[in-house]
């Protein structure tokens, strides 16, 4: 752009979107009628230049603050950082193909080297303001990414159409102010104006479409009345989304513009904005809700009492409901969130109420009996609380639950698409709200208590140093949970994630030999297929995981003389937590070969008798609905991310309005409007060891979670960006004397905050979930269609940050005013109940008495 239209930027972003459109010259007419005419020509031969098609690559690498990486469209190669990216794509919507405008745009990206250089050239002129306070680089700024609400987008009634046109538009006070339209459907319509104007939600605008009045014959004195439902701002403009005003019907203006979406559609192309955040949406709570170590328990509220009624397991918080099973398999979880520490909870005037619950169990004579003792509880006797946690941290049982509660509400468990029943039947058979039976069942459901495993090595090494009194250790009844009191029966249901698993699993229960380190192990096969196997071997079984073994099918070998059973190659892929249940994979390449060609061909051959796991649902859909709520009230923080060259970056952010305000206030000091700054969790990022990116090589080595704590100083009043936030995790500090002062010095001079981050890797997208959604932007925008499953299939690893500060604080003996006081900080009225962590084992003998119900 020459310096003599630079004056003239925002008039040329308002036209950006008309210069393909035959009224362009009346709308250029119309928002630069006070441009002198030879500026007006020089606009409009701007707008042409800035139109035609542009055959240039882009490559950004080392001249911008950012990771570049390949970037393709419409067959030109570039390469891009992500904040090219984004503008790239912007403009392209806005040109509707790849210009010279959209070049030039993204070559003048705010992390350009150039542009930066230029700005502080003439900053030290005295051209141009000061920058902000408080602004990182763009190093930093790379760690922004979207925050998103699980399962919230809009879903709309009808289709909408991206059409731009000139707009007047009267005010209630009769002031006139030129817009342009964005997208239009029969009912509602978006339009964009500059920001100058000021409106009101539910106020009533009367339109004129001065773009159309040419070609058709609209009413020019009668205004299309509508009324305003949302505001948005971006840049210099404002966006203004309404609908049409019921109370002022116009019948001949609502035939033209139905035949005139119709009969266009094609051309300008469908609105599908809301459909791609849908579907980015979806695909993330498919990665978040499998692998949050949260354990949900979904709470009833029936006359008065509070009671624990489903739970939802993933791999990831499955043993939670493991530990707190006894000898019959039975669930006992209710000895954790019993009525009266759901009551404390409920009752609490803090913003998230919490408590920390330690717990360990012993058996005696083949029975287990359960201890467990909030902090709170044990804050009654000192003494009698270092005899419970000296003791208890000795064992190998020693857990620290974190329990959290939060509301909820049956309507939630509705997830439409996002997409109107007008698209078809199979549509608006997706769209069908849950049926009456199952609604009928969650009605009651009021609450969710949120179960955290933040068990800490560090902290029951640091415990079971403490001095016991072993004669005293009958005292410890009072925290046994009695058998004779059986707690509230909860039903469990595990989610489901259809594409996890490659293939199907038959129930087969067959004879199976294990020959292991020398070990001859006799196993019976609960379920089959063609990769793997799953097998209960008699007793423990004391190899390690990802190590080979031989198997032999004796019964099956009777079967067949075409294969031979007697030593076919697997892996254990997962072990159990009692270490019975083997997860058995074939070995990869030609070793595994005879395993998979036999269980094919036996699968094949037996179709129709081999039986399938059965859906063990009472009723049908209660486990996608309990899915649905829980994912709309999510207590950590998570993120996913996909690989970057060898790096991996975050990509989309969960922070909700349920989170802890110590999280929200932490990870949106230096991010942008909607988006969360994750920086705090990558600050080891140049050490050579850094946590996250380590931690994800572990998960696909063993297999299994890595998790660790971030120790965070926070002073948000400091006045250079660079000393607001010190953050480190754990491991990096050589003993507990040096976390202890990193804590005091945090305190001192601001807020401290704990952090237990769990990273675990991703399954595959259940791409047949968001089939329908994916279908239809194929039918407008195959190529947008392909970039979002490509995007699907990128995400790789998954974060949850889950905030244990006052457990932390109470494990290195800060009292009750301190921890008030780093919440007085944070601006909230109370401190919570707390405490935290892990185990090795002792003898048991002087409490094996029955114990009584904690009082």
């Amino acid at each position: 752009m020459t310096q003599d239209l630079s004056q003239y930027a925002s008039l040329i972003e308002q036209l950006k979107p008309m210069v393909k459109e035959p009224e362009f010259n009346q709308v250029l007419q119309q928002i630069a009628a006070s441009v002198p005419k030879e500026k007006r020509f020089l606009l409009k031969m701007e707008m042409k230049r800035l139109a035609r098609p542009c055959m240039r690559v882009i490559d950004l690498r080392n001249q911008v603050d950012g990771e570049c990486r390949l970037y393709e469209y419409g067959g030109i190669t570039h390469y891009l950082d992500d904040v090219a990216i984004e503008v790239f794509e912007q403009q392209v919507r806005i040109f509707g193909h790849y210009c010279f405008g959209v070049y030039e745009t993204v070559m003048a990206t705010e992390n350009n080297f150039k542009v930066i250089r230029e700005k502080a050239e003439a900053q030290r002129n005295g051209d141009a303001p000061p920058p902000p306070p408080e602004k990182l680089s763009g190093n930093v700024k790379q760690f922004d990414v979207p925050n998103i609400s699980l399962l919230e987008y809009a879903q709309r009634t009808e289709e909408r159409m991206n059409f731009a046109v000139a707009l007047e538009v009267v005010t209630d006070t009769n002031n006139s102010v030129r817009a342009t339209s964005v997208d239009i459907s029969s009912h509602g319509m978006k339009i964009k104006l500059p920001k100058d104007y000021k409106f009101t939600l539910g106020q009533v605008l009367g339109v004129y479409f001065r773009g159309l009045e040419s070609e058709y014959a609209l009413d020019k004195t009668a205004p299309i009345k509508y009324q305003l439902v949302s505001i948005s701002r971006k840049g210099d403009f404002q966006f203004l989304q309404m609908k049409r005003l019921e109370s002022a019907p116009n019948d001949p203006f609502d035939q033209f513009i139905d035949k005139f979406i119709h009969g266009n559609k094609r051309r300008y192309k469908v609105n599908m904005d809301n459909t791609v955040d849908a579907i980015i949406n979806k695909s993330c709570e498919q990665y978040f809700s499998p692998s949050c170590p949260t354990l949900p328990v979904f709470l009833e509220v029936a006359d008065g009492k509070v009671i624990p009624r489903f739970a939802m397991a993933n791999d990831l918080n499955r043993h939670i409901l493991s530990y707190w099973n006894d000898e019959e398999d039975e669930l006992r979880l209710g000895y954790l969130i019993s009525p009266k520490r759901l009551e404390r909870l409920l009752k609490s005037k803090h913003r998230s109420p919490e408590m920390y619950i330690y717990s360990f169990n012993h058996i005696q004579n083949g029975r287990i009996y359960f201890y467990s003792a909030a902090h709170d509880e044990l804050n009654r006797d000192p003494g009698l609380k270092q005899l419970f946690v000296g003791f208890g941290a000795r064992k190998v049982s020693w857990r620290v639950f974190k329990v959290g509660i939060c509301d909820m509400s049956p309507e939630q468990a509705y997830a439409p698409l996002s997409l109107p029943d007008e698209v078809g039947t199979k549509v608006k058979r997706q769209n069908a709200k849950p049926a009456p039976r199952l609604m009928a069942k969650l009605k009651n459901l009021a609450h969710i208590a949120q179960i955290t495993d933040v068990t800490s090595d560090q902290e029951q090494l640091l415990f079971s140093q403490l001095k016991v009194d072993r004669s005293r250790l009958k005292a410890l009844k009072v925290f046994g949970h009695a058998r004779n009191k059986v707690p509230t029966a909860i039903k469990s249901f595990r989610y489901k994630f259809q594409e996890q698993r490659m293939e199907a699993r038959y129930l087969l229960r067959t004879t199976v030999q294990v020959y292991a380190r020398g070990q001859d192990i006799s196993a019976i096969s609960e379920d089959i297929s063609v990769n793997g196997m799953r097998i209960e071997i008699d007793g423990e079984y004391d190899g390690d995981l990802n190590m080979r073994v031989d198997v032999g099918l004796p019964k099956l070998q009777k079967l067949t003389t075409k294969f031979d059973l007697s030593r076919l190659q697997y892996r254990v892929v997962h072990i159990s937590g009692d270490r019975n249940v083997l997860h058995l994979r074939t070995v990869n390449g030609e070793e595994g070969l005879p395993a998979r060609r036999f269980f094919a061909e036996l699968i094949k051959n037996n179709k129709s008798s081999l039986k399938t796991y059965p859906d063990e649902e009472e009723i049908p859909g209660i486990g996608h609905a309990l899915r649905c709520i829980n994912a709309k009230n999510p207590s950590t923080l998570a993120f996913v991310l996909s690989k970057n060259g060898s790096r991996y970056q975050p990509q989309v952010g969960v922070l909700s309005g349920h989170s802890n305000p110590r999280l929200k206030m932490l990870f949106s000091h230096f991010a942008d409007r909607q988006k969360v700054n994750l920086e705090p969790l990558f600050r080891d990022r140049n050490l050579e060891t850094p946590f996250i990116q380590q931690a994800i090589r572990r998960v696909k080595n063993e297999m299994q979670s890595v998790a660790s704590e971030l120790l965070v100083a926070f002073k948000p009043q400091a006045t250079e960006s660079t000393e607001v936030i010190d953050a480190r995790y754990s491991q990096r500090f050589s003993s507990d004397e040096k976390r202890r002062q990193f804590i005091q010095d945090a305190m001192s001079n601001g807020l401290f905050i704990a952090i237990n981050v769990t990273i675990s890797t991703t399954g595959k997208p259940d791409v047949e979930m968001l089939q329908s959604e994916i279908n239809y932007i194929s039918v407008y925008a195959i190529h947008r269609a392909k970039e979002l499953e490509a995007r699907l299939w990128s995400i790789s690893a998954c974060v949850h940050a889950v905030d244990v500060t006052d457990q932390v604080l109470m494990r290195y003996n800060f009292d009750v005013q301190a921890i008030a006081k780093n919440h007085r900080i944070l601006q909230t009225k109370k401190s919570s109940d707390s405490t935290d962590e892990d185990g090795a084992d002792d003898d048991d003998s002087d409490i094996t008495d029955e114990p009584t119900a904690p009082q």
